[in-house]
């Protein structure tokens, strides 16, 4: 059972340190180029470019997209690629979707292989993939100059043509190869038709989808082809497959705090921050496994009893059956070719990594097992994604600077620079956005028809579907609970005969709003606070100056990390996944 996800996590580890030097050389300009491409970057280089610049390029560069996007979904009864005649999505749905690709984040309220046309697919969704994984890369080279002390911080269409043209087109390329020879889907016909055994008649939804899953996964984003994701056996094929997108989603937030390193010239402090980053994932990741797979859910238990006593089971005239779900764990909602720790695996990762992209029903999971996921998302810092993940967690490494500094009674400094007053404020707004941004709406919703008409189960578990929406909103994660009536779908009554669900429209908006203000509120906070620490002198090194490269300053900085995320979402905690935990709901009732 173990073996799967100590590969996974050891592969990743590997591949990170050749790939994040490798990175450092081509995305901060001292790789080999041709003379075509310096040509290129010539081009496209607009000139040095201080927080201010960089952040106006930034967010111009993803309004730009965002109108695109949302034009290719308003006009997609009306663009080519479309086979199978798609409708119009709901007008919220749209923005929703919109709103939730360019920020990176890929919460999907809808289905893809019932609402979107490949012109959809490709143009809106996939394109937004590839933008949106690079900007995050750029946040962090940004943020990178600025901390080892430049006097600008690169020029943001420069670093975004690096981002994608070097790093995110090639690895997609080679990844995509091995779907392709997997058998996934490569194909713009209609919908397949096939006669089954009775007589009646199949529709198998196929596509371009090749050239989505990879991507999906190597820029974080996770948003799949199928509403089942990669669950689906055309999106994740085989135990292979799986074990690749695994690593997928995990070796770049690995590398980019080797790229951090090397761009510093700091790399003890970069494997300081790994370390604690991996001391945080495994305890996610092997927690999940464990509650998922050992302690299945009580309500299971009894349930299993209660079948038992009925049968007679525990007469002696009866042996016990050999196989019970107790045995091998919750078995609900799981791909089971993938084995018993495939989907405790893919869950950790995902929701560690701020993917998003699922291989089992997150909703049917133990309710312990869902509290790592959740745990996961509120801390959005380990490895947390391409460039923004690290992001979050410099913000708890500049409050763990701060702490430790008044208790020695020194100033506070980070990499020979003195965290002050205005930095302070800075990083203390991009940590508080997160909770605010999931404890406040959770809280709305779950008094208000919003969000109690709009869940499959009453009690702790549906508490805990509203809390895990907003999370995944919050955290650019886009994976979901499920369970809740969120979807729109079509705008044209002939291609959705059912009504909308009553409150969908509530949860686009609500979610779109908590999708931007948490995307770009930490982002610009990041940025401006890198752009602040690179204007002031560097502060010579004495015997008194804290070092942030020792394994002391990891374990403070891992307790800080465990003791804020405990302080502000315990409690939610203990209303949702503990309490279905320790009380669940008789079966039946």
């Amino acid at each position: 059972m173990w073996i799967f996800p100590l590969t996974v996590l050891a592969a990743s580890i590997l591949l990170s340190y050749p790939v994040g030097l490798l990175m450092a050389r081509l995305l901060d300009g001292r790789g080999p180029r041709s003379r075509l491409l310096a040509g290129l970057e010539s081009w496209i280089d607009t000139g040095p470019q201080n927080s201010r610049q960089y952040l106006f390029s930034l967010m111009l560069f993803n309004l730009f997209f965002f109108v695109l996007a949302f034009t290719v979904l308003s006009l997609q009864p009306l663009l080519p690629f479309n086979p199978d005649h798609k409708a119009m999505l709901g007008p919220t749905t749209i923005l929703h979707t919109t709103i939730s690709f360019v920020t990176n984040n890929s919460l999907q309220h809808y289905a893809g292989e019932q609402h979107l046309s490949y012109f959809s697919q490709l143009g809106a969704i996939v394109s937004s993939m590839f933008a949106g994984g690079a900007v995050s890369i750029c946040s962090l080279l940004a943020v990178s100059r600025g901390l080892r002390g430049d006097s600008n911080l690169g020029n943001f269409y420069v670093d975004l043509w690096r981002s994608t043209a070097y790093l995110l087109v090639p690895t997609a390329l080679v990844f995509g190869a091995f779907q392709l020879a997997a058998g996934t889907p490569m194909t713009f016909a209609d919908t397949a038709s096939a006669g089954m055994v009775e007589g009646a008649e199949q529709k198998i939804a196929r596509g371009p989808v090749a050239a989505l899953v990879p991507i999906k996964n190597l820029a974080s984003v996770g948003g799949g082809f199928f509403g089942a994701n990669s669950s689906h056996p055309y999106e994740n094929p085989s135990a292979a497959i799986n074990f690749l997108q695994c690593i997928s989603i995990l070796f770049f937030p690995c590398a980019v705090i080797v790229m951090y390193g090397r761009m510093l010239g700091r790399m003890r402090h970069a494997f300081i921050l790994y370390g604690v980053m991996i001391a945080l994932f495994a305890g996610l990741m092997c927690s999940t496994i464990v509650t998922d797979t050992a302690v299945p859910n009580p309500a299971t238990q009894a349930h299993e009893q209660r079948n038992e006593a009925d049968d007679g089971i525990d007469s002696p005239a009866q042996p016990a059956l050999p196989i019970s779900s107790s045995a091998y764990g919750n078995l609900e909602g799981k791909e089971l070719r993938f084995g018993r720790s495939g989907a405790g695996t893919f869950a950790a990762v995902t929701t560690a990594v701020a993917c998003g992209s699922v291989n089992c029903m997150h909703d049917s999971l133990n309710p312990l097992a869902g509290l790592p996921l959740l745990g996961g998302m509120w801390l959005n810092c380990v490895f947390g994604g391409k460039g923004v993940g690290l992001l979050n967690f410099l913000v708890f490494v500049v409050v763990a600077v701060f702490l430790t500094g008044l208790m020695v009674g020194r100033t506070p400094e980070y990499l020979g620079k003195k965290v002050e007053a205005r930095e302070m404020k800075l990083a203390m707004l991009a940590f508080l956005i997160h909770p605010l941004m999931i404890l406040t709406p959770t809280a709305l919703f779950a008094v208000t028809p919003w969000g109690t008409g709009a869940t499959s189960n009453p009690g702790a578990h549906g508490l805990s579907q509203i809390l895990y929406e907003f999370s995944s909103s919050s955290a650019g994660n886009g994976s979901g609970f499920e369970g809740l009536g969120d979807t729109w779908g079509f705008n044209d009554p002939e291609m959705n005969p059912n009504p909308p669900a009553p409150y969908s429209t509530e949860w686009d908006i609500a979610t779109s709003l908590v999708m931007v203000i948490s995307r770009f509120v930490p982002m610009i906070a990041a940025i401006t606070l890198a752009g602040s620490l690179a204007a002031k002198p560097a502060t010579p090194f004495t015997v008194g100056t804290l070092r942030t490269d020792t394994a002391t300053f990891g374990i403070v900085l891992l307790a800080i990390i465990v003791l804020l995320g405990a302080l502000v979402f315990l409690p939610a905690a203990a209303l949702g996944p503990v309490a279905e935990h320790f009380g669940p709901i008789p079966f039946g009732s």
